[in-house]
């Protein structure tokens, strides 16, 4: 059975990099290639189901299809909490509330199905699919609840940015000197990384921020991403 790779600085680093990418990406690809948010919503659902099944499929985990998912998940999430917010006219508090009311029934269907909700022990097929949905909707939430600190707050993309890192930065301190389950942390940790990388994405393409623009924005953060992988890669040889 598969299980997660490492849960170490090279996977919050990965993370980071792209739920950051996803934001950036997903914008690309709705706003600038004028796909519209429902129909990059629907091609990149569908892009992510084939590299699901794919990934579903094999026996074992491999890294590069892991993090090709997440990515998948990260874009997806970015058009479909555009969709909901912006195109159904939700805004980003009743979007944000929904999408939040959608992952905490995951896990507790999660919950229901397995007793435990573990990231640790290795998957089956069952919650594999329960923790890809997760993944897909707490990127959902990310884009949501990113959108409304930096629109419906004083904080801006970049106030935005600060405060959900140094979240970050207290639920890794919280991990490290409580005994508290490490599932917990696991899950905030992601929940907290989707909306920082939505904000961080924002700053780098939007006016408020430094203006790059989504296309140039995206290709220094797939450039970073790739680094990230062949630097802890090198070191690991």
């Amino acid at each position: 059975m598969k299980k997660l790779p490492t849960i170490n600085a090279q996977y919050w680093a990965f993370i980071i990099s792209a739920t950051t990418l996803g934001e950036t990406g997903g914008d690309l690809i709705s706003q600038s290639l004028h796909l519209g948010y429902a129909g990059a919503s629907i091609l990149l659902i569908a892009l992510f189901i084939i590299a699901l099944l794919i990934e579903l499929k094999t026996a074992i985990q491999h890294p590069l299809l892991y993090w090709l998912v997440i990515i998948l998940a990260s874009l997806a999430g970015t058009t479909i909490s555009d969709f909901v917010t912006r195109t159904l006219g939700l805004g980003y508090g009743w979007g944000s509330l929904l999408v939040a009311t959608v992952l905490v029934v995951i896990f507790y269907c999660w919950h229901k199905m397995t007793k435990h909700v573990s990231v640790q022990s290795a998957f089956n097929v069952k919650t594999e699919c329960l923790y890809w949905t997760a993944i897909l909707a707490s990127s959902t939430l990310g884009t949501a609840f990113g959108d409304y600190i930096a629109n419906a707050t004083p904080l801006g993309f970049g106030g935005g940015a600060l405060l959900l890192m140094s979240l970050l930065v207290i639920i890794m301190f919280l991990a490290l000197l409580t005994q508290i389950s490490r599932e917990i942390f696991y899950w905030l940790a992601i929940i907290i990384t989707h909306p920082m990388g939505a904000a961080l994405g924002d700053f780098m393409t939007k006016p408020e921020g430094i203006n790059l623009g989504n296309v140039p924005a995206s290709a220094i953060l797939l450039v970073i991403f790739v680094l990230i992988m062949f630097s802890f890669r090198t070191k690991q040889m």
